[in-house]
């Protein structure tokens, strides 16, 4: 048996009865070890669980991964780090199900990354994460996928280590270039107006119905995006907005190179100088996409428009 702490198995599951069966076994096994327990995973999938664990269900924190994982590189930071954090020198356990049908091809390839970050973020701690897969109804390449970002594999027919193991090579084979957007407004920004990549952002955000809090979150994150991009990225950037999918999007790209995949996805002391920057983003958007490169770097951040973009 290896000695790391950190447990992180992929649970392939077939129909409403397995999920139902191997995610309950796994939650009472660890409150008879008496070990903190979260369940994060889609709203109906939840409430399922809840419905079966019955009595124990109030020993456990339960989140819908709908909206606390709308964006995946929200998930380490503020939902699996914050419960371990909050449980220092105890193993806790936690059911994460960041990929389900519905998610977009859009999507996929970050949460695809998120997957295997688990693997880099989580090294060395005491924590056991359980990823569910609909073997049904997700894709083969997804599933395929899956075992190269978990080291270990559960089905009906019980657990094996994955043979195909490679968390890094999927954080790099979705370092792609994004598809180019059909229109967009843009701005070259330095210094001396940074200000008004805000402003364009928040004209488009107004136009597409957001809310006043809701604006001020994009134009916040424009401003972390823009301040990155002049202190990291070569002292100045390109911001374009446009509207695509039901979504406002707002890209900032620069001369930089993010070489650590965990940036923006480690929670961050307040007590501590250093840069928040994508972390914000994260935190605000409800995707975020990055390609970078030696002498380039996109941001791609997506908000959910209250209507019809």
């Amino acid at each position: 048996m290896s000695a790391e702490p950190f447990v992180h198995p992929a649970l392939f599951y077939q129909g409403a009865g397995q999920y139902i069966a191997a995610v309950t076994a796994f939650v009472r096994a660890g409150l008879t070890a008496g070990e903190p327990v979260a369940i994060v995973v889609p709203g109906g999938n939840l409430a399922m669980i809840e419905a079966a664990l019955g009595a124990d269900a109030a020993s456990v924190r339960l989140l819908d991964m709908r909206e606390a994982g709308r964006n995946p590189g929200r998930i380490i930071p503020a939902v699996l780090t914050d419960f371990a954090d909050r449980h220092p020198g105890r193993r806790v356990r936690i059911v994460g199900e960041p990929i389900w049908p519905g998610r977009t091809a859009t999507e996929y390839p970050a949460v695809a990354q998120h997957e295997a970050l688990i693997n880099l973020s989580f090294a060395g701690r005491r924590v056991t994460i359980l990823c569910p897969y609909d073997a049904e109804r997700l894709a083969p390449e997804v599933l395929r996928e899956a075992e190269r970002t978990h080291p270990v594999l559960r089905d009906a027919a019980g657990e094996r280590p994955s043979a195909d193991y490679a968390p890094h090579d999927v954080v790099a084979g979705h370092n792609r270039a994004f598809e180019e957007p059909a229109a967009f407004v843009s701005l070259r920004f330095d210094h001396t107006n940074l200000t008004e990549a805000r402003r364009m952002a928040a004209r488009h955000a107004v136009a597409l119905g957001f809310t006043r809090d809701r604006v001020d979150d994009i134009r916040l994150a424009v401003a972390e995006l823009g301040a990155n991009s002049l202190d990291h990225g070569g002292g100045s950037g390109t911001i374009r907005v446009w509207a695509e999918g039901g979504r406002l999007v707002c890209e900032v790209s620069d001369s930089g190179h993010i070489t650590d995949p965990l940036v923006g996805r480690r929670p961050v002391d307040p007590r501590n100088a250093g840069s928040r920057g994508l972390l914000i983003v994260n935190l605000l958007s409800d995707l975020v996409r990055v390609h970078t490169r030696a002498g380039a770097t996109v941001i791609r951040a997506y908000f959910d428009t209250p209507g019809p973009a």
